[in-house]
């Protein structure tokens, strides 16, 4: 691992490469998902399938997530991270062929949605465990700051790119991401190998679960994992756009787009700020605060009824949560032993998964019970409340003033 230094020195090559990795892999990532949405709609007609697209990468994301982890800590972490974008590597070219000739149906999408399912469980805990072996200690930070911008990037970018090729059809989409994949792959094998560790135990129930009995010792750590999972699974409103788009603020799909895009948008924004001035003191609080800040933009936004208003809580909202997110991936990866880093970033993989998946079903669930602007305002209070007990059920996260302590 690189030693400690000036925070604010150049990243080493490895990392950029990594960084290309992370843009080049996302972007395509992103695309595959519109591209998927779209021809099982244009296939089947029915948004039950659509249901389904998300549930077929969920389940197997689930399922291999804990083994993925072990995996991670035992082997050059730089080779998991290469055989999740071959996965995706894959799944594109079958859907390319497949959309090209003409014989990809809503059997072979369910397919390959298993197999990004598979790749998902690889590639999250192979590029948080990765970090830390390719910057120094001081650059932690600034370094998920720098990944995270790259993904939001991604995020933005990669379904305007996507919903743009697919007027040229299908196979267009598919084959610019096995370009960028293909991309991503050079940009993996350029980066030095990393070594696993030394002192990683033999395979055993109690090797897998070791992640979970490890966060439950590190209470801090399991203070910061735990908090985004609540917060998200309570504030989330993705599930909801679209009613907010059509029968709230009276827009068209170009609104729903524009609503989509503002949280990555803040979190963009914040991400480049944050990896110029990397978060150096009070990570504790400003933590919290972030989360309160979340939970104050959910409820703006599920009471505005003015479009440009609703965009900005939105933004605002995905700005606070990068805050978050940047002070728990630090904290998590800076308090946890490099033999352990796999497995953790899997459980953390595993919340971030379940508050995301979970918490769209809540704000479904409730909003049918209750109305959308109810279940949004109900949610963002619930994460105000998340935070206030957090505060008070793990004191030393809300007073901790460095990430490495």
């Amino acid at each position: 691992m690189p030693e400690p230094g000036d925070p604010h020195r150049k990243f080493p090559a490895s990392f950029r490469r990594f960084l290309w990795t992370r843009l080049l892999g996302g972007t395509a990532n992103q695309m595959l998902m519109v591209a998927l949405a779209w021809q099982m709609y244009d296939l089947t007609g029915s948004a039950w399938d659509l249901g389904l697209v998300g549930l077929a990468q969920f389940i197997p994301a689930l399922i291999f997530t804990l083994p993925a982890g072990q995996w991670v800590d035992r082997v050059d972490r730089r080779g998991v991270l290469a055989a999740a974008l071959a996965c995706q590597l894959v799944a594109s070219a079958v859907l390319t062929v497949g959309s090209y000739t003409g014989w990809v149906d809503r059997g072979v999408i369910f397919a390959m949605c298993a197999i990004l399912g598979v790749a998902r469980a690889l590639q999250m805990p192979s590029s948080q465990a990765l970090v830390p072996a390719l910057v120094g200690v001081d650059a932690l930070p600034r370094a998920f700051a720098a990944s995270s911008t790259l993904l939001k990037i991604a995020v933005i970018g990669g379904p305007v790119l996507g919903g743009l090729l697919y007027a040229f059809g299908a196979a267009v989409v598919y084959l610019t991401c096995l370009a960028f994949l293909v991309a991503s792959l050079a940009y993996t094998a350029a980066i030095p190998r990393v070594a696993p560790s030394a002192t990683a135990p033999p395979v055993s129930v109690e090797t897998l679960m070791a992640g979970f009995a490890f966060i439950w010792r590190k209470k801090q750590v399991l203070g910061a994992i735990s908090l985004d999972l609540f917060a998200v699974l309570l504030g989330g409103a993705t599930a909801l756009l679209p009613i907010y788009a059509k029968d709230i603020l009276g827009t068209g799909p170009w609104g729903l787009g524009l609503l989509r895009a503002a949280p990555a948008a803040g979190a963009l924004a914040v991400g480049l700020l944050l990896a110029q001035r990397p978060l150096s003191r009070h990570v504790g609080p400003r933590m919290f605060l972030s989360v309160a800040i979340y939970g104050v933009s959910t409820v703006v936004f599920g009471l505005s009824h003015d479009f440009v208003l609703s965009f900005v809580a939105l933004a605002i909202g995905g700005g606070a949560d990068m805050v978050s997110v940047v002070v728990r991936q630090t904290l998590v990866q800076l308090d946890t032993p490099d033999d352990m880093r796999g497995r953790v970033s899997a459980v953390n993989g595993v919340f971030i998964g379940a508050s995301n998946e979970l918490g769209e079903f809540r704000a479904g669930t409730m909003a049918a019970v209750m109305g959308p602007i109810a279940a949004t305002v109900v949610g963002g209070i619930g994460t105000l409340v998340v935070a206030a007990l957090w505060m008070k059920w793990f004191p030393a996260l809300a007073k901790r003033d460095r990430l490495m302590e």
